[in-house]
């Protein structure tokens, strides 16, 4: 609940309760202990953590991030402690906030993705977790576990009967049809979706006549990818009964209520944080200030009103 009087900025997921909507995007913000240094992240209504995978990643080598305009690229490549590392040098700290934690679980195999899920979803401070269904799948020659509905319906199934939270699947834009892969993930078990996550893209320089990313292709994220985010939620609100978190190029709190109103329950900022390491702070307040200026005393009643 918002300090504002009358102002009502809770939402709630899966029966998990988050004082505002405002999550921020796994990749963006660590394990939260950097950005706790520049405001109280328990004014966030949670925090979505960096992919964590069975075993410890060191990532792709550098460089690894590229500006663009109205956007940035990267190919960090996951690099994180592995769930051990995790648990045992992240999982403390966690356990000490007042926000919702999401933990983000990757792998390049369906055993990868049940191993870790299993363990982290047993952290009694992880409230839900998010399956990141972008990664290569390497016993099927790379294609990444979220282009094809059947395969999106088949690791979301396998993860579930191993999760012990509730299983939020995010999905991939670089598909045929969103829709669809919604419908997957929802007939596989998912409790939610979160949606999108990164478009695939590369920069080059013409005059060295070189990638500019040491891994020549990257993910674009920030406000150049926001009208393709928006579409994306709006279509899987139309086609899937369980709630969704949107994202994908949200700087203000007027991105953050078109994302609602095409049928969002919550979002998660991402790029902001990368320029911004007040972003979600900010729009947490810039929030409560739109409404109240707009006379609107509950949040969750924006969500899936569009008219068209």
């Amino acid at each position: 609940m918002s300090e504002e009087k009358n102002i009502d900025t809770s939402v709630e997921i899966c029966g998990v309760k988050f004082r505002n909507p405002i999550i921020t995007a796994s990749g963006t913000f660590g394990f939260g202990k950097e950005y706790a240094e520049f405001y109280d992240i328990n004014k966030l209504g949670g925090i979505c953590t960096k992919g964590v995978t069975k075993e410890r990643r060191e990532g792709n080598p550098s460089p690894r991030i590229a500006e663009t305009p109205m956007g940035m690229l990267n190919s960090v490549g996951l690099q994180n402690p592995g769930v051990d590392g995790f648990i045992r040098e992240d999982v403390p700290f966690l356990e000490k906030l007042d926000c919702v934690v999401i933990a983000n679980v990757a792998g390049r195999t369906e055993e990868d993705y049940c191993y870790a899920v299993e363990k982290i979803s047993a952290c009694k401070c992880v409230k839900m977790v998010e399956l990141n269904i972008s990664c290569p799948n390497v016993k099927a020659g790379g294609m990444a576990f979220g282009v094809l509905p059947e395969s999106v319906e088949k690791i979301t199934r396998a993860v579930k009967k191993h999760c012990a939270k509730p299983l939020m699947v995010k999905l991939s834009p670089n598909v045929a049809n969103i829709a669809d892969n919604a419908r997957a993930a929802e007939n596989g078990g998912a409790d939610c979706l979160s949606l999108i996550n990164t478009v695939g893209g590369m920069a080059i320089n013409w005059r060295t006549r070189k990638p500019v990313l040491a891994n020549v292709c990257g993910g674009l994220s920030g406000p150049a990818i926001k009208p393709i985010a928006l579409k994306m939620v709006y279509e899987t609100h139309k086609a899937v009964k369980i709630p969704i978190v949107g994202m994908g190029g949200i700087t203000t709190a007027d991105d953050i209520m078109e994302f609602m109103v095409a049928g969002a329950a919550a979002v998660q900022i991402g790029s902001a944080n990368i320029f911004d390491p007040c972003a979600g702070i900010n729009l947490v307040n810039e929030l409560t200030n739109l409404m109240k200026r707009c006379n609107i005393n509950n949040v969750r009643e924006l969500t899936g009103t569009l008219s068209v």
